[in-house]
Formats: C-alpha cells, structure tokens, sequence
C-alpha cells in the first residue's frame, strides 16, 4: 500500500514537471528531464544524506517506467487540451503530500533523531519542485512565492512522527498525515493563503 501511495506522488510530481515544461514553452525532451528531475530529486537528496546507496530510483523499473509513462500521457493530454492556470499547483500539492510523508518514513527507519525527521522528509517533499522551477527557468521557485508550501510539508512530517509515536499502523498515519499536508496546500491555494510578512515600520 505504501509503495502504491508512492507511486501516485510521484507520478503526481511527473506530471506536474511536464506541466512547467508546457507553460516554459520546452520541447518534449526538456518535458521528460523535467519530469524525472522532479520525481526524483527529493528522494535522491534524502538518501545521499543518508548515505543509503544505491539510490532507491535506480533499482525501481516501476518507478522509472511510471514517471517516463505518465510524463508522456501529459504531454499528449495537453497537446490537445489546455489545463486551468493552478492544475499545476494542485497536482503538486498531490506529490508534494505524498513524497513528504514517504521521506518521514524513510527517515525514521534510518533511525535519525526527531528534529533530522522533519528535515529530511521537508527535503523530500521540496526538492523536486526547486529542480523543477530552476530548470524551467520560473524564478524565484514556487518555494519562495508560496510561504504555504514548505510549511505545509513541515505540517504533515510533524503530524506523521506523532502519530508514529503514538502507535499508529504506517498506512493509516500516511493518509492521515499526506492529507494534512494536501489539505493545507489546497486551502492555501484556493483562498490565496500566506504566512504574516515583515513589515517596515516607517
């Protein structure tokens, strides 16, 4: 079950890096580099820190062949069919909910400390829509223009390492937490949601 929740995440995270390839205006090349970018990145930035080698994706032909499949289904969707302006986000907030909790699992069979958790499944669930914005040149990244973004993440590894302590099975606290994280994300987009900003006091 949760290698199947991981799969949808990062099909999710696919899906979403041919969707920036599209409004960048890159051939489908750059579509498909976007797409492996940011479905992998995450969980490799995760795992050197780790140092688990090798990387999970290169042993995974089901994980490849999902992301090179969906990749390609979503540039044929959109050859022919225009997606609304935030499909991007939500598909986004998809991969970025399931990919968060996934790096929280990950991190706590290494059995690193509570604090190293939490960063490490953020990293997870972040890194893969940096690549991606960089990549296709939209500057800053999401990252940086949606405050509801990393915090989200941060939201759902939290929510996810309690529930881990309290005794709750792996799948049940992964719906649980990822929808945390979706929810938050979702909300934030459709009602335009930011944390508080500095503000200069002249």
């Amino acid at each position: 079950m949760l290698h199947v929740l991981y799969l949808i995440g990062i099909a999710a995270f696919a899906a979403s890096g041919v969707m920036a390839a599209h409004r960048a205006d890159l051939d489908p090349f750059g579509g498909l580099v976007l797409a492996f970018a940011a479905s992998v990145s995450g969980g490799t930035l995760r795992d050197l820190i780790l140092d688990r080698h090798p990387l999970y994706w290169t042993h995974d032909w089901v994980l490849l062949t999902v992301i090179g499949c969906v990749a390609v289904a979503t540039m044929v969707f959109l050859r022919y069919r225009e997606l609304p302006q935030r499909s991007l986000m939500v598909v986004d907030a998809v991969g970025l909910a399931v990919v968060t909790v996934i790096g929280a699992r990950a991190a706590i069979d290494a059995g690193v400390t509570p604090f190293a958790v939490l960063i490490l499944a953020v990293l997870t669930g972040v890194t893969g829509e940096v690549v991606r914005d960089v990549l296709c040149g939209e500057l800053p990244p999401l990252l940086l223009r949606e405050e509801v973004y990393a915090t989200a993440a941060l939201a759902g590894a939290v929510c996810y390492q309690l529930l881990h302590w309290a005794g709750a099975g792996g799948t049940t606290a992964t719906v649980i937490s990822a929808g945390t994280v979706f929810a938050l994300r979702l909300g934030a987009i459709r009602y335009g949601l930011h944390l508080p900003r500095a503000r200069s006091s002249r």
